[in-house]
């Protein structure tokens, strides 16, 4: 088997699918895991990313984060952008309960975040992690939405850096194949499939997806916020469009 690689899209609180995503994995595509070379995401697509590397068992346990800093959001006035809540404090509080102590020796020039030079404008991939304080910083980085999240970008390595998903929502790795996953409907490996749409695509941020309602209505869940029945739902939608894949592809256990 030529070199994988698994890449998690830019999605915001639809990582929910990126997490039903990464269970099929575990479950029905253990051999094709141990193949994996490399993992690269943006947003929640690096935080499912990350676990998927260096915290498998710990799947569920993010399901639940994921659940609870939802229902917290909703119940704010205006979401994540309602004064006094600091939606990046729940976010990396997050990340110290689940990332293992070890998480950057593991993600060592095997993860691939995609973060944003606030002053250059220019994406870059973070593989090296001397620590895993970095290792946080640079994963928080790389979910930070101006304006959405705060209005203090992460500072890393003494610069000011922001959303990899604003200049690229989803990683290709220049050696092997790599498997692209995403719970926007659009030319992906892995997402879902919206019948009767026209076949329009549009280009965002390295990310081809489909001009459709359905596609619209997720972008907006992605920054508020579905019911937690709607999100179980996405989970599931993940794990069988994972299925899908690895049965498809042979990979399927």
């Amino acid at each position: 088997m030529k070199n994988i690689n698994l890449s998690f899209a830019a999605c915001g609180f639809l990582g929910i699918y990126h997490l039903g995503a990464a269970a099929a994995f575990c479950r029905h595509g253990k051999n094709l895991l141990k193949d994996v070379k490399a993992f690269a995401g943006a947003s929640a697509g690096s935080l499912v990313a990350s676990v998927l590397l260096t915290a498998p068992e710990k799947i569920q346990e993010c399901n639940q984060f994921t659940y609870k800093l939802a229902a917290e959001t909703r119940r704010q006035t205006l979401g994540a952008v309602t004064p006094g809540y600091d939606f990046m404090a729940r976010l990396r509080s997050g990340m110290e309960l689940i990332l293992p102590s070890n998480a950057h020796v593991l993600a060592q020039n095997r993860l691939h975040v995609s973060i944003t030079n606030t002053k250059t404008r220019e994406n870059y991939l973070v593989s090296n992690f001397s620590s895993r304080e970095d290792l946080i910083k640079v994963l928080l980085a790389s979910s930070f939405v101006p304006i959405y999240a705060g209005v203090r970008p992460v500072k890393y390595q003494g610069q000011k850096w922001v959303d990899g998903g604003l200049t690229n929502s989803l990683p290709i790795l220049p050696v092997g194949r790599t498997v692209t996953i995403s719970p926007f409907c659009g030319r992906l490996d892995i997402s879902p499939q919206d019948r009767g749409q026209l076949d329009l695509y549009m280009n965002i941020a390295n990310q081809d997806i489909m001009l459709s309602l359905a596609n619209l209505v997720r972008l907006n869940q992605a920054l508020f916020p579905p019911s937690k029945r709607k999100m179980e739902s996405l989970y599931r939608c993940g794990f069988n469009d994972t299925v899908k894949f690895l049965q498809k592809e042979n990979w399927f256990e």
